[in-house]
């Protein structure tokens, strides 16, 4: 099942980069972004700013009050505003469409434990004669270093996707239910480059 994940993955990234996002609509929906820490304090000033996954595409944005602004999900690698459909054009000059749900963000300061939760309510990707689509969820939890500039954070996936074919088939791409597919990432905060 991991290398079906896999190789849908692979196609929709290789199909999905050849557009441009462009957020749309903001979604109905309540609060897009929830930051609370464990404490009640403040958010750390020091983890707000763009932080990058070694693997996988992932990207995050932290304001100062601990929202997340924007993230490049790493299903397609296309970067979402919260509360804000984004569609994208493919390569193959199909339009690519990704809702998210509600976002969270939880921070230990005590125990430096970050947890971010971000849910994709509906993606719909065509992939030539075929099309992915579903909905998911990836939970990213792990320490926060002393110096506030790396995040060793394990990832779970809870995908449920499912590939259409031309001739009317469905594949079933979901996860398991129970214990989704998890992966170590390590993210780095990164300067900020002006666009």
């Amino acid at each position: 099942m991991r290398i079906v994940g896999l190789f849908a993955v692979a196609c929709v990234t290789l199909s999905v980069l050849g557009g441009c996002a462009r957020p749309e609509k903001k979604s109905k929906s309540v609060e897009p972004v929830m930051a609370v820490t464990e404490d009640g304090s403040a958010f750390p000033a020091a983890l707000a700013g763009l932080w990058k996954s070694d693997q996988q595409g992932w990207e995050f944005v932290f304001a100062p009050d601990g929202r997340i602004s924007s993230a490049i999900i790493g299903f397609g690698r296309v970067r979402i505003v919260p509360g804000q459909t984004t569609t994208t054009t493919t390569r193959t000059n199909g339009q690519a469409v990704f809702t998210p749900g509600p976002w969270a963000v939880h921070y230990d300061p005590a125990a430096r434990m970050l947890t971010v939760k971000i849910t994709m309510d509906h993606v719909q990707v065509p992939m030539g004669a075929n099309t992915l689509e579903g909905s998911s969820t990836d939970t990213f939890t792990g320490v926060v270093s002393p110096n506030m500039d790396i995040w060793q954070a394990q990832w779970t996936a809870f995908t449920d996707y499912k590939a259409r074919t031309k001739d009317g088939k469905s594949v079933d791409l979901a996860t398991d239910d129970t214990h989704g597919q998890t992966q170590q990432l390590l993210f780095t905060k990164t300067p900020v480059r002006a666009r």
